[in-house]
């Protein structure tokens, strides 16, 4: 943790429901808008994928195993870690069977100290700790840094990584005016002119950009305008190459889908009839009334989830390990004398709330003492043998068991996924067995002008949930999230 992680299929269940053979599948190849790139359906979505996490490893070959072959990154996923782990994939694979997206934008971690060293300009300093720019300087050095990470000499599609940060932090001041809007089309335009150098040298393919306000609805001050992105390319360039865009939708968010903000079209529309590539993020992860809801199957449905029990089974490995520690050091645990992180988690996890619960807590509560016991125990027995290997395997299992242990709160939350599951029925979705989370991405997957879907799936059991979806029989999925939002403005949702 350390490496805080959650993924969408987060706690998904999966024994209950029909799964796809460990197949190849090349034959539903998507033209991504008109870049000439054809891609798999479903994306894999690296944003909290990690170089040395050997279950994130196994998943990506996995889907580039089965035929998936488009791979979504960013400069600051996992502080570059993913883009890392990416490179050290992708090299065993044909470079020519892949499809590479990456994104830069983000000042955060590394790129923090960057900007502090070298003073871009157009820096937007949104908090402490999260800052933003899309300056061709700092740009010019995002995709070099992204280059030697993955290893590659080019990316095919380049994006611009929420540019809209501009716009919400005039939020903040009683903003964007006019002018703000203004300002930030020119900045947009700016990077674009320096993204058409870095085609014309070979250094990407195409670009774009990746924007979380593009379906909201005209009326929002901080919308952003796929129709005046467009316009700006064409300013630079009859032949430019701002060709793909990205932006969030699931069943509870679907403007990019049904709101028509780009001169009387939805972006999707917009994007089909300009030739505009669509990748869309957060499948399975849906924020409703200030609300994450995970679009997924926990346990069997309708079945109670797993009580204290089931959390002891889950913990006894910690426990195990941890007086293999006591027995061979005599060391304190990490909660003094003979008690360990175990025995703490058998006694907090129970009085949470939920998976989000858990997560608000873990990094102060949990991380950081554990962070800090580590350290004195490498001070104190960082020379004995026993104690460099007692600690590499106690770190090999921790990760996974923070994340059984989100599985194992989320669990609870089925009962939400049964609503949302009744509603899909209900908006016109053909009653079947399949997993909620292969449903909700069923309905993605055929709206018209949406080219790929970008699912996070860190393990196996994720990747063969998702990976089949493409071959589901097609839904009217334009007519389900029409549907899907008129109950939701009709009737109440219940969220656990």
């Amino acid at each position: 943790m350390l490496n805080e992680t959650t993924d969408e299929h987060s706690g998904c269940y999966h024994g209950f429901f029909s799964r796809v053979e460990d197949t190849l599948i090349t034959n539903v190849l998507r033209t991504l808008g008109t870049t000439g790139l054809a891609c798999y359906p479903v994306g894999f979505g690296c944003y909290r994928i990690n170089h040395g996490n050997e279950q994130h490893e196994a998943a990506l070959r996995s889907y580039l195993d089965r035929g998936g072959n488009l791979i979504d990154t960013s400069a600051n996923y996992t502080d570059g870690l993913s883009e890392t782990l990416a490179g050290y994939v992708l090299k065993d694979y044909p470079r020519e069977r892949t499809i590479v997206v990456t994104k830069g934008g983000y000042i955060q971690g590394q790129n923090m100290a960057l900007a502090q060293k070298h003073d871009f300009p157009e820096v937007v300093r949104y908090q402490e700790g999260l800052w933003h720019c899309i300056h061709p300087e700092f740009l010019q050095t995002q995709i070099q840094l992204s280059l030697d990470r993955m290893q590659l000499k080019k990316i095919d599609v380049y994006l611009l990584h929420n540019p809209e940060y501009f716009l919400t932090e005039k939020e903040h001041h009683a903003g964007p005016a006019p002018a703000d809007h203004e300002e930030f089309y020119r900045r947009v335009r700016e990077a674009f002119r320096f993204l058409e150098t870095q085609v014309d040298a070979g250094i990407i393919g195409w670009y774009g950009v990746s924007s979380n306000n593009f379906g909201m609805p005209s009326s929002e001050p901080a919308m952003t305008s796929v129709s005046r992105c467009i316009e700006e390319a064409r300013g630079l360039q009859s032949g430019h190459h701002f060709r793909v865009v990205q932006l969030p939708m699931n069943l509870f968010e679907s403007g990019g889908a049904l709101e028509k903000n780009n001169a009387g079209r939805t972006a999707l529309e917009f994007c089909d009839r300009e030739g505009i590539g669509v990748l869309v993020n957060r499948p399975l992860n849906a924020f409703y009334n200030h609300r994450l809801i995970r679009l997924a199957d926990f346990v069997k449905p309708g079945q109670q989830p797993p009580g204290v029990e089931a959390l002891k089974e889950i913990l006894k490995p910690l426990h195990d390990i941890e007086q293999r520690l006591h027995t061979e050091l005599q060391a304190p645990l990490a909660a003094g004398g003979n008690k360990g992180l175990a025995a703490t988690l058998e006694e907090i996890v129970p009085e949470l709330q939920s998976a989000s619960h858990w997560e608000s807590v873990a990094g102060q509560h949990v991380i950081r003492p554990l962070h800090s016991w580590l350290a004195q125990c490498q001070q104190r027995y960082g020379r004995d043998m026993r104690w460099q290997a007692w600690r590499q395997d106690f770190i090999k299992m921790v990760n996974p068991l923070f994340e059984d242990i989100t599985r194992h709160l989320t669990s609870g939350e089925q009962r939400t996924s049964d609503e949302v599951r009744a509603r899909l029925f209900e908006a016109g979705y053909p009653r079947c067995n399949e997993s909620l989370s292969r449903m909700a991405m069923n309905v993605l997957v055929h709206l018209p002008g949406l080219n790929c879907v970008l699912n996070g799936m860190r393990r196996l059991k994720y990747v063969a949930d998702a990976v089949g979806v493409p071959e589901l029989p097609p839904v009217d999925a334009l007519t389900i999230l029409q549907n899907f939002r008129r109950s939701l403005e009709t009737s109440c949702f219940v969220t656990g």
